[in-house]
């Protein structure tokens, strides 16, 4: 899965700039994530259509990057987030970040990990559906 990572400045009306670039191309928004610092904000953001989102904001100027992350389906029930992430602890796999929302009854895990390809090995073997 693609997420967007957009470089913004901490400062008022920033944030909607983006929001009104995207809105203008249609764009959906399916979960975002903003960590600040003093000065600046990272706003990921997984949508519907990443690589176009990545060329209208870039055509306006946003300092934007488009990164791989996985996504991963759970059961909306309690503790299946740490039934999942103790898969990757036991794999000696790095979380970098994560978020989560739900969608349609169901919990997804958005994360980037230490190890793009041992990830994908582990999702396959342990049979961990997917979110696309």
């Amino acid at each position: 899965m693609k997420q967007l990572s957009i470089f913004i400045e901490n400062k008022q009306g920033t944030l909607l700039t983006v929001l009104n670039v995207l809105k203008s191309a249609s764009i959906q928004i399916i979960a975002s994530t903003i960590s600040d610092t003093q000065d600046f904000g990272i706003y990921r953001i997984i949508c519907d259509d990443p690589e176009r989102a990545f060329i209208v904001l870039g055509e306006q100027g946003v300092s934007v990057t488009l990164t791989e992350v996985f996504a991963i389906q759970l059961e909306d029930k309690p503790g299946e987030a740490a039934r999942v992430l103790a898969l990757f602890a036991e794999a000696d796999i790095n979380i970098a970040y994560m978020y989560s929302f739900l969608l349609s009854g169901k919990g997804i895990l958005v994360f980037r990990t230490s190890d793009t390809e041992k990830t994908k090995q582990l999702i396959a073997d342990k049979s961990l559906k997917e979110f696309c």
